[in-house]
């Protein structure tokens, strides 16, 4: 007889004894000792299981986990707990996890718990990164309808070089030799494209070219870019914190990057008043690179001559112009297909005389 039958004529008998007969606490006690070895037969063989559940419970993201674990899967949203969607390939998928509000919620804070980045009705955004990489970004009510939307990111791991974008069919061979020609002499690359275009990937391809006697230090609003240069220091922007203070933004580490005696200064992306820190950075004589969200080239060396003037109202716009065209050489343009290839589409190249400046198409 198994433990769960004898816990059924334990009970059986029970009803039977008279209460003035009955030893309770000698029946209580077997029926304890009844009750874990039933437990045992019922989880019998499945201790790995019940061990990887519990970790999950305790460091990792639940029901996220397995999502979040496939090296297929470019990025993960969630609308609703019950509208959960995948980006594999570059293709759209609506998956079904058992996730209710609530776990989205306890999901959200234990992934914010280790950033010090905070969450709440007075601060509604938040960029952060997990411990893999991935970058964070979730909005809550009542800036959004009803839910919590999430977004999770991810970048592969492995940081690849030219020479890998090349057998990727990325860019040519010979486009990836002049690439790198033009960056290890020293060039300012301005990497644009649209969303999921491959710019970091790119950006992280040519840090890759960088020199051993350079040094890098990058500044970004979350950690994305990856280089196995020796020399290298990294930094993200910081929220402020429940008092209001303690904010550090991307002009602030621009700033702060040329006291920090660097070869070059990268960007991970220009989106907003930065970029006149950038074009001043560069202007003084360090080389740079940066990525900025764009539909060509040419639109992305338009953008770049905007924005700085968000920065102040006496800002000219014919000096910003002037210090583009005087600072940056290249724009390569990355895009992503229907088939979800992504690759070089376009590069220009500034040509100078003392007429101007005339962009040059480069096709190789």
């Amino acid at each position: 007889m198994n433990a769960q039958s004898e816990i059924t004529e334990i009970a059986r008998s029970l009803l039977a004894v008279p209460s003035s007969d009955l030893d309770l606490d000698s029946a209580i006690a077997r029926a304890t000792d009844l009750v874990f070895e039933a437990a045992t037969e019922a989880f019998e063989g499945q201790e790995a299981e019940l061990r990887q559940k519990a970790q999950t419970a305790l460091v990792g993201y639940g029901a996220l986990d397995s999502l979040i674990a496939d090296p297929q899967i470019e990025e993960i949203w969630i609308n609703a707990p019950n509208q959960i969607f995948i980006s594999k390939e570059s293709k759209t998928h609506l998956v079904e996890l058992e996730i209710d509000a609530l776990g989205v919620r306890q999901v959200v804070e234990k992934m914010l718990r280790d950033s010090g980045r905070r969450l709440d009705r007075s601060q509604p955004f938040v960029d952060a990164t997990l411990h893999n990489g991935s970058r964070l970004h979730v909005v809550i009510p009542d800036v959004t309808r009803e839910h919590w939307a999430v977004n999770i990111r991810k970048f592969p791991t492995k940081i690849f070089s030219l020479s890998d974008l090349v057998e990727l069919g990325s860019l040519t061979k010979q486009m990836a030799q002049f690439l790198r020609q033009e960056y290890r002499a020293g060039a300012n690359v301005l990497v644009s494209g649209a969303t999921q275009a491959g710019k970091t990937t790119l950006l992280c391809a040519l840090l890759e070219e960088t020199l051993p006697n350079e040094r890098i230090i990058s500044a970004e609003e979350t950690f994305e870019i990856r280089t196995s240069h020796r020399d290298w220091v990294g930094m993200q922007a910081r929220q402020a914190n429940l008092e209001g203070v303690g904010e550090i933004t991307l002009r602030r580490l621009v700033r702060e990057a040329l006291r920090m005696r660097p070869t070059r200064i990268v960007i991970g992306e220009v989106r907003q008043a930065e970029a006149l820190d950038l074009l001043i950075a560069l202007n003084s004589g360090i080389a740079g690179l940066c990525t900025i969200h764009a539909n060509s080239a040419h639109d992305a060396l338009a953008k770049l001559q905007i924005l700085p003037l968000l920065a102040a109202e006496n800002i000219p716009s014919t000096f910003v112009t002037n210090t583009v065209h005087s600072t940056i050489d290249l724009v390569v343009h990355a895009r992503v297909n229907g088939l979800g290839h992504r690759y070089v589409a376009e590069v220009i190249k500034a040509h100078r005389t003392s007429h101007g400046v005339k962009w040059e198409d480069v096709s190789l």
